[in-house]
């Protein structure tokens, strides 16, 4: 899930003893499989529905969004998986971090959480109940290599034999899900990094605080690429690297738990996301260069695989519109979260307005960087929760660090309704900042890749009966359907989440999905929210007004 900085291809019929060879990925490897036959039939593609097909169409003629939109839902490997010590995976960053203190994680950890890795069958039929067009999960580093790493010999055609350190058991476990979506009709939007670093690489160098990292990182998308590239058509390489810059390094409540002010204020989250951002550039060049755009082939499609990044983004609404200094602040205030990390990519440099502050302290791109930066993602991930407000301070900061820099008071509006995490809904806010990022960048290709809300769930009862967040969703998915009609080339919207989760460093305090999860017998029971989604798939968005 995502941190809202208010609070800071060719179907494979997998059979027990049946042999994957993975020599046409140039991998020297035959890997054996022990998993449940996936059963693919030809008519799995159309939702379940309870309206009948001519009221069906009728509605979908009234929808304001294309019949090519991709619906869909996400979940991170972290969040849902479990299984932290089986099938050969290794720690992560997060499995440590929960552990040292008990304040770390509100005293939980995910070694079992959903238990995905044992419930994914069971999952992936929620999804195909619920009609979801695309599923968007993270696959976890150290379960495809255990200590982070990998080794391998390169061949004449500049692609890796990657030979030591690949833990097949985990490459199997992904390619039996890709499988099982793909026979459902179901799009996987495969995410690299979302957030659990492999602990081996934080012992050794500091992680993310090393550039050795970025080689790392892109070994392990090389691999990601020869192993899934042939089924799955969309990659995000890293999910928000704001919030691992400011939560893992400027706050600390994030793994690995870095406080920045303690250090004296250095500027340390600045250096993490430079090399958040290379690490996304070397893999997209590896996808480009090396040929793996072209490898998606499912149903004899020629279609071009895409790649792109997920970001966190807010949205300021400026205290006063007639204020030429709040108007700035909230420009500002945007530059220093999503723009910080987008510019890059799309003009090569950070914000000029981070320059101009932050001087020597915010790192610099080589020319060679900037040539593998720019133009470097197809598409923009947006991970949107809420909004605030901004001004321009009436009195300096009283405190050092990212948030000083920014200089910009943020506030709420009273009229706002929050969520249980304390976050805004303003669903006006969901529309304006599609409309920031579509001005900014030149009508890129967006996909909401998350939003979604927490809502106070004491019990079962409550739980199921979430009206809240159909409320949300609703309000946020017309903001969104309101942008998308003032011509934003929005492609895609993945509700967060398909079922509660780990939520970090709250531990199982917070749901946020469609579907609930009993945490102790692992039963799953869809939410009113979800027979809402399927609806508003169903008619592709016709059942929300957009006024």
């Amino acid at each position: 899930m995502a941190d809202s900085d208010e609070s800071t291809p060719l179907l494979l019929s997998s059979t027990a003893g049946e042999t994957h060879n993975y020599k046409r990925f140039g991998i020297a490897a035959s890997v054996m499989l022990s998993g449940v036959a996936l059963l693919l039939t030809s008519n799995n593609n159309a939702p379940s529905s309870t309206v009948n097909k001519a009221k069906q169409q009728s509605i979908k003629q009234s929808s304001s969004f294309p019949d090519n939109f991709i619906w869909g839902a996400a979940t991170s490997a972290y969040q849902i998986e479990g299984g932290s010590s089986a099938g050969g995976r290794g720690p992560s960053i997060w499995d440590v971090w929960c552990k040292q203190s008990p304040n770390n994680c509100n005293s939980e950890n995910a070694n079992v959480t959903d238990d995905h890795f044992h419930h994914w069958q069971e999952d992936i039929e929620l999804m195909h109940n619920m009609g979801l067009k695309a599923y968007r999960f993270s696959i976890s580093w150290s379960r495809i290599l255990p200590t982070g790493k990998a080794e391998g010999t390169e061949s004449g055609d500049h692609r890796y034999s990657m030979t030591k350190g690949i833990n097949y058991e985990g490459v199997e476990f992904y390619n039996r899900i890709i499988d099982a979506l793909i026979a459902k009709g179901i799009e996987p939007f495969v995410t690299f990094y979302h957030w659990d670093l492999p602990q081996d690489l934080q012992d050794e160098y500091g992680g993310w605080e090393s550039t050795q990292v970025i080689e790392d990182f892109a070994k392990y998308a090389r691999i990601c690429f020869q192993f899934f590239g042939d089924r799955v058509k969309y990659f995000i390489t890293i999910n928000e690297a704001w919030s691992v810059a400011i939560g893992g390094y400027e706050g600390g409540q994030k793994a690995p738990g870095i406080v920045s002010e303690e250090q004296g204020g250095t500027g340390k989250p600045y250096l993490i996301a430079h090399h958040l951002l290379l690490a996304h550039a070397r893999a997209v060049n590896i996808f480009r260069e090396e040929g793996y755009e072209n490898w998606y082939f499912h149903g004899g499609s020629n279609t071009t695989g895409k790649i792109g990044i997920s970001h966190s983004g807010d949205y300021r609404f400026p205290v006063s519109r007639n204020s030429t200094a709040d108007r700035k602040a909230a420009t500002r205030a945007m530059e220093f979260q999503i723009g910080w990390l987008t510019d890059p990519l799309w003009f090569g440099t950070y914000p000029k307005s981070m320059q101009q502050i932050l001087g020597k302290r915010l790192p610099t791109f080589t020319k060679q960087e900037i040539k593998l930066l720019k133009g470097s993602a197809d598409f923009i991930g947006l991970n949107h929760y809420s909004s605030m407000m901004a001004a321009f301070p009436t009195v300096p900061p009283n405190y050092s660090g990212y948030w000083s820099d920014q200089y910009v008071t943020l506030s709420d509006d009273p009229s706002w309704s929050k969520t249980d995490m304390g976050w805004n809904i303003v669903p006006d806010g969901a529309r304006e900042m599609l409309l920031w990022l579509d001005k900014r960048y030149k009508h890129p290709l967006i996909f909401v890749t998350e939003n979604g809300m927490a809502a106070y769930e004491p019990d079962l009862e409550h739980s199921l009966q979430d009206t809240s967040r159909r409320d949300y969703l609703e309000g946020y998915i017309r903001g969104f359907g309101q942008a998308l009609s003032q011509d934003v080339n929005l492609g895609g919207y993945f509700a967060w989440s398909l079922m509660d989760n780990f939520e970090w460093e709250y531990g199982f305090s917070k749901r946020f999905g469609l579907v609930h999860v009993n945490y102790t017998t692992l039963v799953r029971t869809p939410k009113l929210s979800a027979d809402w989604y399927r609806s508003t798939i169903e008619s592709n968005g016709a059942n929300i007004s957009m006024d």
